[in-house]
């Protein structure tokens, strides 16, 4: 079979007994799929084979590929076989085991499929990263192979790559990985654009690599000048990449011309500054083109300078400088830690000593469910990611479009929950403010801050998310979302104590991860969710039970947050007033409250604002039951949103290893009711769902 042929060719320089190795997972899969064939029509182990292929050929260690060969263990004849750790070794067989559970599993429809995959995925990575190696060759292999299946199931699997798979082996560093992904992707999703852009990169690959013969001999002269020694390599830029700055700059593949990359390997990191002064020597650096990735790292370890410069007859022309340990990262990212070396002396790493995984490991306590989920992965893990400092100069990697808020639960806690302002760059900022690459920011705490329900709004993680609803959720405060306004009021209890280690006037700054946090003493663990008479209800002031009115409308629209003075307590009709806060929104206060005069710059930061009418429409009132998780009431809120209703009420209880809960939900039209009630059902942790009464 070629498939085995290619395999063992592949890793005819390593140890007999790790060849062995091989050729025994080969001869029991071969047993295990005997009979069973793919789409194609191909016997169903060639697949196994050529992902083992694709893993050897980036030079992975045997175990990896061993999990690659046996890596439908599961699928193909039920449990996966206890003899595999007494035959492979311990290592390849937890391999084995968790790559096949994750090939085996099943889920009622194929975004629950996808949800649950990637779910385990990524937890199954905290335990051994190489897991998602040998998952995304399988998908790799997949999408080399999509011309057998149905159109339909082509664009799914398609989308999910792009989606999810290929900014995953960006994260891990697998550039090579990614960039195949991409095009394979695009290839299917749109046909037309890959093939314009595959033809203009065929008809000018004469032109390019006389201009690049050109480019090289001119850096290898000016580097022997300075006395550095320097390899260039030249590149085109895949399908994908130049697709995207076909779409971002409305231009067609024709008309762009920095299609074209310069790689630059050299000895030493200051060789590499060396080399960048030789190249804007050479040639004019674009403003803001340049890029320090080996001052600040990209958090998948990938180091490099980078810089635009305009080339002969203005071509543009983009430039990577490394060293070639730089280069090995870059190639290989996280895979480079498990490299196959004879002898079997590489340097392993443990996966807890790699950021990424620690990411995960922080993140995973707080995963969703289905489709949120998928949301959620794709907007904090998959996509760009910010580089801010704490004042201290620690880097602190957030989702791109984060604020100071989520900058403080990240650091800590206790440091989001005593937050009342914060600094970038050493000016006060709104909390609302949406963090920059490089930024350094402060965070300032008080001991008598509070969070408030106003922050869900304006923060981006799930991390803050969690939190913040955790704290509300056990200090009793009541929940009411609207489109106009967030209301809270805190219940009758004790007060939770929470101390924290301050500067100057209760004051304080983030503080250093990894170093000691601020201490912090509350009503029950941070992570788990208080239950058992846990009540979440609107507050809504006297005065509007009876009124159609109970939002506030700000003159000129700014978006910022809204919060109701506790001194003066403004209810429905009261003349009022706002108040432009440091870092806490708008403050509504009564005209006469008497703190008025005493407020900064009050003249200067006042702004109109006035009660909104608002129709009372209809309610509806559910009875749930659901397995028990983190944030059932987040799931329930996500589910109503999405039919643009309104959650007012909610209230939860145990029920041995069950959680039953009451919530109240407003809604535009009488039709909407059973459509919220579906999308409830839809959430994945939610057992049963009865209507209880509605009422006008």
């Amino acid at each position: 079979m070629k498939e085995i042929e290619d395999l063992r060719k592949a890793v005819s320089a390593w140890e007999p007994e790790d060849r062995a190795k091989v050729d025994a997972a080969v001869e029991t899969a071969l047993g295990m799929h005997e009979g069973q064939v793919r789409a194609s029509g191909d016997p169903a182990v060639t697949h196994p084979l050529r992902v083992a292929l694709i893993l050897a050929e980036l030079g992975l260690d045997s175990d990896t590929v061993v999990a690659a060969v046996l890596h439908h263990a599961a699928d193909a004849s039920g449990p996966v076989r206890p003899d595999l750790a007494e035959r492979f070794g311990p290592t390849a067989a937890l391999l084995v085991e968790e790559t096949s559970r994750m090939a085996a599993l099943k889920a009622k429809n194929k975004t629950l499929q996808a949800a649950e995959t990637i779910r385990k995925m990524l937890l199954a990575m905290t335990r051994d990263i190489r897991v998602i190696l040998v998952k995304l060759a399988d998908k790799l292999d997949n999408m080399r192979t999509l011309r057998w299946l149905p159109d339909e199931e082509r664009k799914r699997i398609a989308s999910e790559c792009l989606d999810i798979f290929a900014p995953l082996a960006d994260r891990l560093g697998l550039s090579s990985v990614k960039d195949e992904l991409e095009d394979l992707a695009l290839k299917e999703l749109n046909r037309e654009a890959f093939d314009q852009i595959k033809a203009i990169v065929a008809d000018k690959k004469g032109e390019r690599a006389e201009f690049l013969a050109r480019v090289e001999a001119d850096i290898r002269a000016a580097a022997a000048q300075e006395g550095l020694f320097v390899e260039v390599s030249s590149r085109a830029k895949h399908f994908y990449s130049i697709y995207q700055k076909m779409r971002k700059r409305n231009k067609s593949a024709d008309e762009l011309y920095d299609l074209l990359g310069i790689r630059l390997l050299c000895g030493t990191e200051n060789d590499c500054y060396a080399l960048l002064g030789v190249v804007h020597r050479l040639w004019k650096p674009l403003e803001g083109r340049f890029k320090d990735y080996i001052a600040m790292p990209k958090a998948n370890g990938y180091r490099s300078l980078h810089t635009t410069v305009m080339a002969y007859d203005g071509r543009l022309l983009e430039i990577q400088i490394r060293t070639y340990d730089m280069h090995r990262v870059a190639e290989f990212g996280v895979a480079s830690h498990w490299l196959y070396k004879k002898g079997r002396s590489r340097d392993m790493v443990r996966a807890e000593d790699l950021p990424l995984v620690n990411k995960l490991k922080d993140w995973s306590g707080m995963l969703s469910s289905g489709a949120e989920f998928l949301q959620e992965i794709k907007r904090e893990l998959l996509k760009e990611s910010i580089f801010v400092f704490t004042p201290k100069g620690d880097v602190v990697e957030l989702p791109a479009g984060s604020t100071p808020l989520d900058f403080a639960y990240e650091v800590h806690t206790a440091v989001g929950n005593r937050c009342v302002g914060a600094k970038a760059d050493g000016s006060i900022v709104p909390l609302t403010y949406e963090l920059r690459n490089t930024q350094v920011v402060e965070i300032l705490t008080s001991n008598t801050a509070r969070p408030n329900i106003d922050w869900l709004r304006a923060v981006k993680t799930s991390k803050a998310k969690s939190k913040i609803r955790q704290w509300l959720i056990a200090n009793g405060q009541a929940l009411v979302i609207d489109r106009n306004v967030v209301a809270k009021k805190k219940a009758e209890i004790s007060e939770t104590k929470v101390e924290v280690r301050a500067r100057g006037e209760g004051r304080g700054e983030a503080g250093k991860p990894g170093e000691p946090v601020p201490e912090v003493r509350t009503a029950g663990p941070e992570t788990s969710l208080p239950l058992g008479q846990t009540e979440i209800h609107p507050y809504v002031p006297r005065a509007v039970l009876s009124s159609d009115k109970a939002g506030v409308s700000v003159s000129g629209g700014r978006g910022l947050m809204i919060r109701f003075a506790g001194c003066c307590r403004p209810t429905t009709g009261d003349p009022i007033v706002g108040y432009v806060s440091r870092g806490r929104g708008i403050i509504v206060h009564r005209r006469d409250c008497k703190n008025l005069p005493f407020l900064a710059d009050f003249k200067e930061r006042s702004i109109e604002v006035v009660w909104e009418t608002r129709h009372p429409g209809l309610t509806r009132r559910f009875r749930i039951t659901a397995k028990r998780i983190p944030d059932l009431f987040g799931e329930v809120e996500t589910a109503v949103k999405k039919i643009q209703g309104h959650l007012i009420e909610g209230k939860l209880e145990e029920d041995g290893d069950r959680l039953v809960g009451w919530f109240t939900v407003r809604m535009e039209k009488p039709e909407d009711g059973r459509r919220i009630e579906r999308s409830v059902r839809g959430v994945p942790a939610i057992l049963k769902v009865q209507v209880v009464d509605s009422e006008r």
